[in-house]
């Protein structure tokens, strides 16, 4: 990166390069001092540089360049200087708008010469071969080589101007230029997918606005300012959607415009209005919106007829035609009969929608039909006054197809209107923003109402019709289009009819079961019946019969009702069932309709994708090469130059050379030049010193003796202007004396007058003075007693707060000590409850001790022999553990030898005794290792204190290991 001393260096370097060819060079100096922070301080300077900063992005078509270099800029001169930014920014656009021109005459003037008899005379075969291949011609090679490239800029110049001036007040009215400029280029040239994009750009602009609310410089929508440069970019908008055809970009701009007014809660200049509703009536007449087309052209009606003065009777006339025909033209049934509850749902919110796009206040209470119907449009006409403004002709049409009953010559007396009234139409001529007015438009609307009129009224008067007298009825179109329209009619509900074409006739009038015809056929049966019956079976007793007939019906009749509910309910219950069940049908329906194309749209977003990143690379491959080229081609050429300007040999092996060597070549060829020009310098300023040198010291004497001269002269003029000022003086003099001789008579007045009015001020002075000190003494004790009564009340509430404080205190230190008190009664009582629990503990073990010796003392009692004699009491004492066990083991064995029956734990003991008698360690203790196997009994070493075995000896211990050991 390349640093400079001043931006003027910058700019000579700038220069130098592109004198030299090196234009990337140039700009990349250029680029790296707006870049740099060094230079954040504008200057006059900054604004040079950028301007053939710019004029180098559009030569060399680098966007991305000139978008970075102007987001610094703007940076650099937002707060200091934005006509600076603004000059820049036209410049810039300009340039790339002469580019594009210039681009497209080129292609142009190429087209005329390649428009020749003989192609083979001016094409190479390459060409030739190319163009069949290809299949394309001359202007579509020229286009994509010479104009698509600049086309391409100029439209990324718009977005990125359109980037860098967004949401800025201070630069909103240079981008509604660029808006208005960007949407002209998309008209001129018929680009419809930039005018979609430049439409999402600003409407994301001002989505942007509304979001970030603590924005810098945030344009105030609520200035008249902002908000008509607004509203006028998006009227722009508008314009250029229907004259390029877009009706969805244009409904969208509409929406647009509405929600723009709606933020800002402030209605619109009504000149902008009459242009909204008149391009709303274009979008909704190509929307087969008939209905709402109608309500627009009411709505431009009032305002032209309120806003323009300058209207004449002849377009307010024509204006009035065109409203109720489009009113007429609404078909004049319901489409929302036999809808179901879903679709009424949808078409409330779209007329909702559509009534705040007209503008019109709608009740909550009611229904959005009821209130945008064809019925209440034509009361609405009615009260407006607009039938005292059309044509006679128009009217006469409204009074026949609308008040008139003549089934049979209907469209025979409306078919002259109609002639009639297509011949109506023209441009307004004081009514600029209104659209040419052609009242032609309407005819086929007309006659399509003109024949479900002649069929309604046809219904109500014949119960049928030949095919050939309805089609002689009815010229407008063939019976085909008549049977298409009368389908619809069938469907809304608005004409009960049927083509039977066998019978090459047509039956007016329902014939199903539900119809009106049938629907009392029941009941004319049983009245009939009753009738005969009463002839065949006459009534003898009338007060017997009547009896017997309302004997029990009541109870029919509350039978008959709760039947008929039950009913009713059954039917209502499966009504329900069935539009639940294809409600949930449908909703499965959609959701797999839109499974199925994510799926093919991420499929092919993937393989746009991929598509495009192949495409990219290979772009970029590409131009890399050519780059690579044409510098190295650039590169030949200014050596050859520099070569014959210096009359040296130039490089012939250029295409043999790489980029490197002529780089090199190139800054040894700069160096040497820039040496000798060192030289010729440095011998050019030798040479003017020595000019300069002598010059001067020839022009020493010449200039003293001037100096001489001049002093002389200055001299005899201040003598002369010296003289004059004194005779000035003494007439001066004079004059003062003669005045002050005649004033001096009035000197004595002069003190009385002067001592009359110091006197009178002293007075007030000493008057004033007074009353101050007065005033400042009652202030200065008002003061005091306020300070007295200050004190005492902070006095009082200090002494409040400490009574209080002293309370609170109190009251908490009681508390604590209660909340002590009570956890140290918990803990007692809970010391108290654990040790009762204890001793409960203790008496239990006890108890279950007892049982153990109890157990023992049974089981040893039947092991010993009859003829020894055993203590019942003590049992056996703890100190004689060795002698027990050895008693028991000869117990054992005189008992198995004398074959008496001996237990079988008793002999295993027994024999486990003898293979192994425990002997004491050196410590005095046996080993109280457990055994490898043991009884279910198992004795504890607790002994009752009665009896003689009160006490416990120290020998207990072990005699209680040894008689584990033994168990």
């Amino acid at each position: 990166m390349a640093t400079f001393a001043k931006p003027e260096n910058a700019l000579k370097r700038a220069e130098e390069l592109i004198n030299v060819g090196q234009k990337q060079a140039a700009l990349q100096a250029l680029h790296d001092l707006i870049t740099s922070k060094r230079y954040r301080a504008w200057q006059k300077t900054l604004e040079r540089i950028m301007f053939k900063y710019v004029e180098l992005c559009v030569d060399m078509r680098r966007g991305r360049f000139a978008k970075d270099g102007l987001i610094q800029y703007r940076i650099i001169c937002q707060q200091v200087n934005v006509s600076s930014l603004e000059e820049v920014i036209k410049h810039f656009m300009q340039l790339s708008t002469e580019r594009a021109e210039q681009a497209r005459s080129q292609a142009q003037a190429l087209e005329d010469a390649l428009d020749v008899e003989d192609l083979e005379a001016d094409k190479r075969p390459e060409d030739l071969m190319l163009s069949y291949v290809s299949g394309e011609k001359g202007k579509d090679r020229s286009d994509r080589e010479l104009v698509t490239p600049w086309f391409k800029f100029l439209w990324e110049t718009y977005r990125t101007v359109l980037e860098i001036l967004r949401n800025n007040s201070k630069l909103e009215a240079l981008y509604a230029m660029t808006a208005h400029r960007a949407f002209q280029f998309c008209k001129q040239y018929k680009r419809t997918t930039e005018f979609r994009r430049l439409c999402e750009i600003i409407r994301n602009h001002l989505a942007n606005l509304n979001k970030y609310r603590d924005q810098r410089d945030r344009p105030d929508l609520t200035a008249p300012e902002s908000l008509q440069l607004y509203l006028d970019t998006r009227v722009e908008q508008l314009k250029i959607a229907t004259d390029l055809e877009l009706w969805q970009e244009a409904f969208r701009s509409v929406e647009d415009i509405h929600g723009l007014m709606s933020m800002v809660k402030k209605s619109p200049k009504p000149s902008l209005m009459v242009i909204y509703y008149a391009k709303l009536t274009e979008i909704f007449w190509v929307s087969e919106s008939h209905l709402y087309h109608a309500f627009a052209w009411l709505r431009l009606f009032t305002l032209q007829k309120s806003y323009n003065k300058n209207l004449s009777q002849k377009d307010l006339q024509l204006i009035a035609s065109s409203v109720l025909l489009a009113a007429l033209s609404v078909a004049p049934y319901d489409r929302n009969y036999g809808a179901s509850h879903l679709e009424l749902e949808n078409e409330k919110e779209r007329n909702l929608q559509m009534a705040s796009l007209i503008n019109f206040a709608l009740d909550p209470k009611r229904e959005s039909r009821e209130m945008l119907s064809r019925s209440s449009l034509l009361v609405e006409l009615v009260t407006k006054g607009v039938m005292t403004c059309v044509s006679q002709e128009v009217k006469d049409l409204y009074h026949l197809l609308e008040h008139e009953f003549l089934p049979l010559d209907l469209a025979s007396k409306v078919q002259p209107l109609l002639t009639k009234i297509s011949k109506l139409g023209g441009k307004l001529s004081s009514a600029s923003s209104v659209p040419e007015v052609q009242l032609a438009q309407y005819i086929p609307a007309l006659e399509k109402l003109t024949t479900l009129r002649a069929l309604q009224q046809v219904s109500q008067v014949y119960q049928s019709m030949k095919i050939e007298m309805l089609s002689k009825m009815i010229p407008f179109f063939d019976f085909s289009v008549v049977e298409k329209i009368s389908v619809d009619a069938v469907k809304y509900n608005f004409v009960a009819m049927k083509v039977d074409h066998l019978k090459d006739a047509i039956l007016f009038g329902n014939v199903d079961i539900e119809s009106d015809r049938l629907c009392d056929h029941l009941t004319i049966l049983a009245d009939s019946l009753n009738r005969a019956r009463s002839l065949i079976y006459p009534s003898v007793k009338k007060q017997s019969k009547l009896g017997e007939n309302l004997h029990g019906l009541a109870e029919i009749v509350d039978k008959e009702h709760k039947r008929l509910l039950a009913r009713k309910s059954i039917i209502e219950k499966r009504k329900e069932e069935h539009e639940r069940h294809m409600l949930e049908m449908e909703r499965e329906e959609e959701y797999r309709r839109l499974q199925l194309q994510k799926q093919t749209e991420q499929a092919e977003q993937q393989r746009l994708a991929t598509e495009y990143s192949r495409r990219e690379e290979q772009r970029i491959r590409r131009e890399i090469e050519e780059r690579e080229a044409q510098e190295v081609q650039d590169l030949l050429q200014g050596t050859g130059k520099l070569a014959k300007r210096k009359g040296k040999k130039p490089l012939l092996e250029g295409d043999k050379l790489a980029k490197k060597d002529l780089l090199q070549h190139i800054v040894d060829e700069q160096v040497k030049g820039r040496q000798e020009m060192e030289k010729k310098l440095q011998k050019l300023a030798k040479t003017m010193d020595y000019m300069e040198r002598a010059k001067r010291e020839e022009e020493a004497p010449l200039i003293e003796e001037a100096y001489q001269q001049h002093l002389v002269e200055e001299k005899i003029l201040h003598e002369h202007e010296q003289l004059k000022e004194i005779e000035l003086s003494r007439q001066h003099h004079a004059g003062d004396l003669q005045e002050k001789n005649r004033l001096s008579r009035m000197l004595d007045n002069k003190a009385i007058f002067q001592d009359r009015i110091v006197s009178h001020r002293e007075e007030e002075y000493n008057r004033l003075k007074k009353e101050r000190e007065d005033r400042i003494n009652q202030l200065a004790a008002m003061r005091k007693r306020e300070r007295e009564i200050k004190r005492k009340l902070l006095f009082y509430i200090k002494s409040e707060e400490e009574r209080l404080t002293k309370l609170r205190e109190e009251e908490e230190a009681r508390k604590r000590e209660e909340e002590e008190r009570r956890k140290k009664e918990e803990a007692e009582r809970k010391a108290k409850l654990d040790a009762i629990a204890e001793r409960q503990r203790q008496r239990e073990r006890e108890l279950e001790e007892r049982e153990k010796l109890r157990r023992d003392a049974l089981l040893g009692k039947t092991a010993e022999p009859p003829s020894q004699p055993t203590d019942p009491v003590s049992g056996p004492r703890p100190s004689e553990p060795v002698a027990v066990a050895a008693a028991a083991a000869a117990a054992a064995a005189a008992a198995s030898g004398a074959g008496k029956y001996v237990p079988k734990f008793r002999r295993e003991r027994a024999e486990g005794l003898q293979a192994a008698s425990p002997e004491p360690d050196r410590w005095g203790r046996q080993d109280d290792r457990p055994p490898p196997f043991s009884d279910r009994w198992r004795s504890d070493d607790r002994r009752p204190s009665y009896g003689g075995g009160g006490s416990r000896l120290p020998s207990s211990s072990s005699s209680w290991s040894s008689s584990r050991s033994r168990s």
